[in-house]
């Protein structure tokens, strides 16, 4: 799959930065191009990876590089006024090499969480592409301002894209991580599941390919729902030999047990979609889904692909579950990777709307009671007339 990606606000930049690793490292091929847009300078200038002409600072006349300090509104009301400067740098990209944009932003702060749907209305409005969002939801414990953005920015989000995938940090968070650490361990999760999602069926000269190749058109037909979608993953090492010519002649390659083989990818399929989900839900509620297995082609079979999407089909209902074969000859690992699409049963989104409607009321009737107090405060009769 070929993307470009956009990287809104202070999270979605640095995970646009951590993609751009992951691709070079795995030679996943499917970083075509890549922008970041902020409206704090110092987070630009804080990227590794992403090009410097490629670094988007928007509404300075408003701002002036300091960020809108989690104030949403006005973080899609800059992206609104600079949308055209956006578009000059989209332009560089060679848009007619990718299969889709992806538009990744944190939904609990203010530039990436109002900035990145007016983005994606933008994309569709322009592209026959499609455009996916990807979207980070913030602790429990970041505090209700937070909170109450990510229900905004969901919202809104998820009705601008073509789907919306989720990533839910509160089902990540290990206790006793510094700040900065946790983060960092959680976009390199959100990278490494994306990512091997997005990279399955990219075949070089040379490589290895699939009983049943899932490439690109599988993807997006699994997203082209709409809605909102999850990925699980799971894996299990293998013992492999790695002996040359002469060896395999001799023969002293694998001597793979077929049953066992197959049991392992059922087995897998079963952990990546009862497991943890990067948006944990209810699987029945998924609307399509997509299984890929990897590995070592002799620990992949056709038997154990085939029970493993079955199995799929009978946990979803859904008649829409497509899968495939990702093989990896220089791998130790077998792999599955389950896309659940068009989910509706997600507790945590209904948590995250109900917290954050209580912080709305909360917080008018904060104001309501401080402009009461501050009139009660000042309020001398007319014993003193103020100067103008």
């Amino acid at each position: 799959m070929k993307l470009a990606l956009i990287g809104f606000g202070q999270a979605g930049g640095k995970i646009v930065d951590e993609f751009i690793e992951y691709d070079r490292a795995t030679d996943g091929g499917f970083v075509t191009g890549t922008v970041a847009v902020n409206s704090a300078s110092v987070d630009l200038r804080g990227l590794e990876h992403v090009p410097e002409d490629r670094r988007v600072l928007i509404g300075q006349s408003r701002v002036k590089g300091h960020g809108v300090g989690a104030d949403n509104e006005l973080g899609a009301e800059i992206a609104e006024a600079d949308v055209g400067e956006i578009q000059s740098t989209l332009d560089e990209i060679p848009v007619h090499e990718i299969d889709a944009f992806l538009v990744v932003a944190g939904m609990g702060g203010g530039t990436g969480s109002g900035g990145a749907p007016v983005l994606a209305k933008h994309l569709k409005r322009l592209y026959t592409a499609p455009v996916f969002g990807l979207g980070v939801l913030p602790g429990t414990d970041e505090g209700g301002i937070y909170t109450l953005n990510a229900a905004r920015s969901f919202r809104t989000f998820v009705r601008e894209v073509d789907n919306l995938l989720v990533f839910d940090n509160d089902s990540w968070r290990q206790t006793g991580e510094s700040v900065g650490g946790g983060y960092d361990r959680i976009n390199e999760e959100i990278v490494e599941r994306f990512g091997m999602l997005f990279a399955a069926g990219e075949v070089g000269a040379g490589d290895a390919v699939g009983e049943s190749v899932v490439d690109s058109s599988e993807i997006i037909n699994t997203l082209s729902g709409g809605g909102v979608s999850t990925v699980g993953y799971a894996t299990e090492s293998v013992e492999t030999q790695k002996g040359g010519l002469l060896s395999r002649f001799l023969g002293g390659g694998d001597d793979v047990d077929e049953m066992a083989a197959t049991n392992r990818i059922t087995s897998l399929v079963r952990k990546a979609t009862l497991g943890r989900l990067t948006l944990p839900c209810d699987a029945s509620s998924a609307e399509r889904a997509l299984v890929v297995t990897g590995g070592p082609p002799s620990h992949l079979n056709r038997k154990g692909i085939e029970r493993g999407r079955s199995w799929l089909e009978e946990e979803t209902g859904s008649m829409e579950v497509r899968g495939g074969d990702f093989p990896d000859p220089s791998g130790e690992e077998v792999e599955a990777t389950v896309l659940l699409s068009g989910v509706s049963e997600v507790p945590r989104i209904k948590q995250l709307q109900q917290v954050a409607i209580e912080a709305q009321e909360t917080t008018e009737e904060i104001q309501r009671r401080s402009q009461d107090e501050l009139a009660d405060l000042v309020d001398t009769g007319e014993e003193l007339e103020t100067l103008f």
